[in-house]
């Protein structure tokens, strides 16, 4: 008994610096928490709280939060960033899909906002609520911010580029976002360019493919779909390139502006670390393309 509980009191105290060292390293302006699965429109079915499978990696969320990162103001275009980290609707990858892009936009001048979003665990319409509900809340609290509520954005790695996506596309054209960032996403259905994890997930394990082909964006676009630019990597065999190729062209189809870089490598799930070699191209070209956005 006694070794069990040394093991326990380790754990929580492992825990406790984890946190106290995100504070420190990551360290957010205000946390916003949005609703739990008790106010919220509906439930995931999940119950407790949050916690790290590993370092930075929450699973079990059942409230939606957003972690604030306010604007270099010497620097402040107006513009502010919900953003989505991915993790095939399993997980949320907070750091490199998160807190440190956030970190980056942030300091050229653009006001992010991470959210730790409920995941669906099979319930679809759950992490589409709190990306929604964020954004309302960004607009609504855009003078508090020092920002301009005709130009909040969305951003999404993977998982949460679908996600991201899907608020693009689905809600109110009034609730959707200004522009569309998209990082590596899932966005087809079709067994050659989707991730049907990601699928599994979100609608549950038991889907039908009509309903998978319900939530596939590319069948979602329509001429109110906001600006979109799509970054990826042409040898990620995570989620294939050819998925977004999908959707740029559904894009343009619907007369939407869209933009779409491919790097010839990278691989997945790259985010904002600099292990990716091409992150100096990307960051130029994404920052230009938002000055660009009107």
């Amino acid at each position: 008994m006694k070794k069990i509980f040394i093991i326990v009191a380790v754990l929580f105290t492992t825990s406790v610096m984890a946190k106290e060292q995100q504070e420190v390293k990551y360290h957010q302006d205000e946390t916003i928490i949005l609703w739990d699965n008790d106010k919220a429109p509906h439930s995931n079915g999940l119950e407790g709280e949050a916690y790290e499978a590993s370092p930075y990696r929450l699973v079990n969320t059942t409230k939606a939060v957003l972690y604030v990162y306010n604007a270099d103001q010497t620097k402040a275009t107006g513009q502010a960033v919900v953003i989505c980290p991915g993790g095939g609707y399993a997980k949320l990858s907070m750091d490199q899909e998160g807190f440190l892009m956030a970190q980056w936009l942030a300091k050229n001048g653009i006001a992010a906002f991470v959210l730790e979003y409920r995941l669906p665990n099979g319930h679809r319409e759950v992490p589409l609520e709190d990306v929604v509900e964020a954004i309302r809340v960004v607009r609504k609290r855009a003078k508090k911010f020092n920002i301009d509520p005709a130009k909040v954005g969305v951003m999404g790695f993977s998982a949460g580029g679908h996600l991201a996506a899907s608020a693009s596309n689905k809600p109110k054209v009034e609730d959707r976002p200004n522009f569309s960032i998209l990082f590596y996403p899932v966005l087809t259905a079709n067994d050659y360019t989707s991730h049907r994890g990601s699928f599994r997930n979100l609608l549950g394990k038991r889907h039908s493919e009509q309903e998978a082909e319900a939530w596939a964006m590319d069948k979602c676009v329509d001429v109110n779909t906001p600006p979109t630019i799509l970054i990826l990597s042409d040898d990620d065999t995570t989620v294939p390139a050819a998925g977004a190729a999908i959707y740029y062209a559904a894009l343009r189809y619907h007369g939407v502006k869209a933009s779409m870089h491919v790097f010839p490598e990278g691989g997945h799930g790259w985010g904002n670390y600099d292990r990716f070699s091409y992150q100096k191209e990307w960051q130029h070209l994404l920052l230009r393309w938002l000055k660009e956005l009107k």
